[in-house]
């Protein structure tokens, strides 16, 4: 297969309603349509940074799946590993506006995307694309739609890959782990190169979010990367489990939020498309907040990055710079040399 991505991202890609105003469903007279998922914003993140990435799932064979690849495509993303289910749906969720914060709610049960399994190891379209992938992605989401898709990422994880790395993010979601066992998470986490957890979620599913805490509990992995809300981020590295490990902290930026939803995957796409440029753990931490604050101002569930050359300014910047600097949804307020605080726009 020709021009093979650099990243290969594995899971369920949503048909999305967005209502066009806050409050209850029940009042809400009309929505808007669009497409999410975790792992289909990370491919979105890192083909928005310059990876090519491919994703890799099945939609059914309905307006929705139609509309998912559609999307997917429409923003660079390969899809060649994509298959069309013609007997089950398109996943579907609905974003409810409420005064708090926005509440999802998933429609997902028995979706095409939840049959996914082992057996795209040795498809056509797909096989390759994991094959020569210099990074594979996943998350806990998939791990928890079915039994197949439980093995696939055990697969995945648990397979010989020399020259490739594998990225996994916890992505807690409580509901979809009701009627399974989420202790099976631990030995998935543990078995990734790269894995990506928030304070909060590593605590609900592990006990802690101290990062010294979790380390022990993974060893496994050459990075965990804890991140501790809007606050900070750290990434714990070394090159083998016997080499010292680097400790080193991010602040976030100061954000302007919009919308939280997104995020985290936003995240997860910088921090992982610095790794594929070979950069140290502070630029990937600076990128992946940077990311975020650019999904964190708009309404959609994945953003555009600022300009190349404002992102590279940034991501060499002093951290007393970094810590100046501000993201709206009109732009980035950052300091300039012997100036005053000057707004840029995206």
């Amino acid at each position: 297969m020709e021009g093979l991505p650099a990243a290969a991202c594995v899971g369920e890609s949503l048909a999305v309603l967005l209502p066009d105003r806050p409050g209850p469903l029940e009042h809400v007279p009309s929505f808007r349509p669009s497409s999410g998922g975790a792992e289909a914003n990370v491919a979105h993140g890192l083909v928005a940074l310059g990876i090519p990435t491919a994703w890799i799932g099945r939609v059914g064979d309905d307006g929705f799946g139609r509309r998912v690849t559609r999307d997917l495509a429409a923003g660079g993303v390969d899809i060649r590993g994509a298959s069309v289910d013609p007997h089950r749906p398109t996943g579907l969720y609905v974003k409810e506006i409420e005064p708090g914060g926005s509440v999802l709610h998933y429609y997902r049960d028995g979706s095409a995307g939840s049959t996914i399994g082992p057996s795209l190891l040795d498809d056509p379209d797909a096989g390759p694309l994991l094959a020569g992938a210099k990074l594979v992605h996943l998350s806990g989401i998939t791990a928890a739609l079915s039994d197949s898709a439980l093995e696939l990422t055990r697969a995945l994880l648990f397979r010989s890959r020399p020259g490739r790395l594998v990225s996994f993010d916890l992505n807690w979601r409580p509901a979809l782990w009701r009627r399974r066992d989420p202790s099976v998470l631990l030995p998935l986490l543990n078995a990734a190169d790269i894995v990506l957890l928030g304070a909060d979620e590593a605590t609900d599913v592990l006990g802690t979010g101290d990062p010294g805490e979790l380390r022990a509990l993974l060893p496994g992995p050459a990075t965990l990367v804890v991140k501790d809300d809007a606050h900070r981020a750290t990434a714990l590295t070394r090159e083998t489990a016997h080499t010292r490990e680097m400790v080193v902290t991010a602040p976030a930026l100061d954000v302007e939020v919009v919308e939280q939803v997104g995020a985290g995957d936003a995240f997860a796409a910088g921090y992982l498309a610095g790794t594929l440029r070979g950069y140290g753990p502070r630029r990937c931490l600076r990128l992946g907040h940077l990311a975020a604050a650019a999904t964190l101002v708009v309404p959609n569930d994945h953003g555009p990055p600022p300009p190349p050359a404002l992102v590279d300014e940034l991501l060499h910047g002093s951290p007393e710079a970094w810590a100046a600097t501000t993201v709206r949804a009109s732009g980035i307020v950052r300091p300039l040399p012997d100036r005053p605080v000057e707004e840029e726009t995206r």
